[in-house]
């Protein structure tokens, strides 16, 4: 690579996508393909840019599969034209969206990076121009002729992270993402320092890119909590044409071990609904039959989502579902990493 590298900004909407008009003290939708013009810092980074917004900036509440389609057919159809990707996006959902990305881009070679802010780019303490900066940074970062990144990321506050391992946890400080299960890829200081040794690194650089636009959202997330009655399971779990749950359990992947609540699930999973046992904590790792009370989740099907966080968990039963797999199948996949989403070494 001998010519600045080329980074495509997608701006799909978002907090950070926000200006401020003196005039009338208004927020309004920033005009990104101004960015140069409003941000003059970009000029020292040696990259060239260009800019794509949707048409209606999408609040983090209405995030959805089809906008997630869309986010990968932008990048899919400008895949070969630039050397980098950096999205902007609500931080709210911002966790979904990246992971979900994550398990529709196959065979990756370029950086992908979200970001976002807390603030609007047009406000005097704003948190969006660092996060910019340095996620367009990191995209045009090259060693060896070759992206450093190499995986769809999340840039937020100083800390790159493997977007498919990210949760928000803060509404309102600047540090709003958290990866509890696995350490940031790269980190912004003084410095912009990579921890290479946490980072993908392709095993071929020649493969073709292979999006998978398809993804059942035929899905519900079931918080156990002291106290769950069983009509409260029994409607979750017969919601029509329901294909998959993520099932959020105590600790180490435990849940009631009473009668009525293991019926339940055992005839859902006969009648074809895949069940992810997933931790409530913020890190740790499912272990199912660790304790007495997980030992009867693994004999009936339940399958184990080890390390894996709750959206990146949503993101990838939607991605498997797609297939015709069978539950052995599904479970082989599900609690093997993919996308570097969960740690192969846990039981």
């Amino acid at each position: 690579m001998t010519k600045k590298p080329t980074i495509l900004l997608i701006y799909t909407g978002g907090t950070i996508g926000m200006i401020k008009d003196y005039d009338t003290n208004a927020l309004k939708a920033f005009d990104f393909s101004r960015i140069i013009e409003k941000i003059p810092e970009l000029k020292q980074l040696n990259c060239s840019i260009e800019s794509f917004s949707f048409d209606e900036p999408i609040d983090s509440s209405n995030m959805n599969i089809a906008y997630y389609k869309a986010i990968v057919k932008v990048i899919e159809n400008n895949y070969t034209k630039f050397d980098g990707f950096v999205i902007l996006t609500g931080s709210d959902t911002m966790s979904y969206t990246s992971s979900a990305v994550s398990f529709m881009l196959e065979n990756l070679q370029k950086p992908v990076i979200f970001t976002g802010s807390q603030l609007p780019i047009g406000d005097l303490r704003t948190d969006a121009k660092e996060n910019l900066i340095t996620s367009i940074e990191i995209a045009c970062s090259i060693k060896n002729n070759k992206p450093i990144i190499a995986e769809v990321c999340l840039y937020f506050e100083y800390k790159l992270y493997r977007a498919n391992r990210t949760s928000k946890i803060n509404a309102e400080q600047f540090e709003a993402f958290a990866s509890m299960n696995y350490p940031p890829l790269a980190e912004s200081g003084v410095h912009l320092n990579f921890n290479e040794y946490v980072i993908h690194q392709p095993k071929e650089t020649n493969q073709k890119l292979i999006v998978r636009e398809n993804l059942v959202n035929d899905i519900a997330i079931l918080k156990l909590f002291p106290g769950i009655t069983e009509n409260v399971v029994k409607s979750i779990l017969e919601t029509n044409n329901l294909k998959g749950v993520i099932l959020e359990t105590y600790g180490a992947g435990n849940a009631p071990s009473e009668t009525w609540f293991l019926n339940q699930l055992k005839n859902a999973i006969k009648r074809g609904i895949r069940i992810v046992n997933v931790t409530q904590c913020a890190g740790g790792s499912v272990i199912q039959g660790h304790y007495e009370t997980s030992v009867t989740l693994k004999e009936i099907g339940v399958i184990s989502g080890k390390d894996i966080t709750t959206e990146s968990a949503i993101a990838k039963l939607m991605y498997l579902l797609t297939q015709d797999f069978d539950l052995e199948k599904l479970t082989f996949y599900f609690e093997k990493s993919l996308r570097g989403e969960i740690s192969d070494n846990l039981e």
